[in-house]
């Protein structure tokens, strides 16, 4: 039987589902492609294997003469190659944009945050997981702010047009007015077509969401973070 009671096994893997969770709950709230549930069961796994890698082998005799050596690390540190397969996962490509390597590095830090809990390092499962928060949620406001400041031009651009219009003239335009693209794909659905670009506009963004909201079939034109 492991030398771990009850009490302490069910604290260690509480611990870890509520900390994937409060993390997982961001990302819920930023309709990001992983969510509370996946983040929740991240950490909890990651626990478990760690916990089943330290406790659940106590029934086997090992001995170094004999050349059976314990390694109670030897499962856990295959949380991190494992992880990384659902991170990739969560990495989408659209276009020229990659969407989705916050989540996939979320998804890595909750798998560390769960292995913490798994073995007892509560202090640095806990201050991990605020750190995680600040850095998603106020440090990213921050950030923003900051690079606004710096890069005022440079921000999302979102031009709806009706179903089965192309986005040619629109892209056309933009290059008409020397703008500088970072990144661009485009969303369609039932409602129509989404047009989604990062990009630098020497004019400044009144001027250059005037002169697109001018243009035949622009349903609407909007700055985005």
């Amino acid at each position: 039987m492991p030398d771990l009671s009850l009490a302490e096994l069910a604290l260690r893997l509480g611990l870890a589902a509520g900390l994937g969770a409060a993390i997982g709950v961001e990302r819920e709230l930023r309709e990001r492609e992983a969510g509370l549930r996946t983040h929740l069961l991240v950490s909890l796994g990651a626990a478990l294997f760690t916990l089943v890698s330290a406790y659940a082998w106590t029934d086997w005799h090992f001995s170094n003469a004999d050349g059976i050596v314990f390694d109670p690390t030897r499962i856990a540190a295959q949380i991190v190659t494992g992880v990384g397969f659902l991170g990739a996962g969560a990495i989408i490509r659209q276009g020229l944009t990659v969407r989705g390597l916050t989540t996939a590095a979320t998804l890595w830090a909750v798998a560390a945050i769960g292995m913490a809990a798994g073995a007892g390092y509560y202090s640095a499962a806990v201050l991990t997981t605020g750190v995680v928060l600040v850095s998603l949620w106020p440090l990213r406001i921050l950030a923003f702010r900051l690079f606004v400041r710096i890069r005022p031009e440079e921000r999302a651009l979102e031009i709806e047009l009706p179903s089965g219009a192309s986005a040619q003239p629109v892209l056309a335009a933009v290059e008409e007015f020397g703008a500088k693209v970072e990144s661009l794909h485009l969303e369609r659905s039932r409602d129509g077509l989404l047009v989604v670009m990062r990009a630098a506009f020497p004019e400044g963004p009144r001027q250059t969401v005037a002169r697109l909201a001018d243009l035949e079939g622009v349903r609407a034109v909007r700055w985005s973070s």
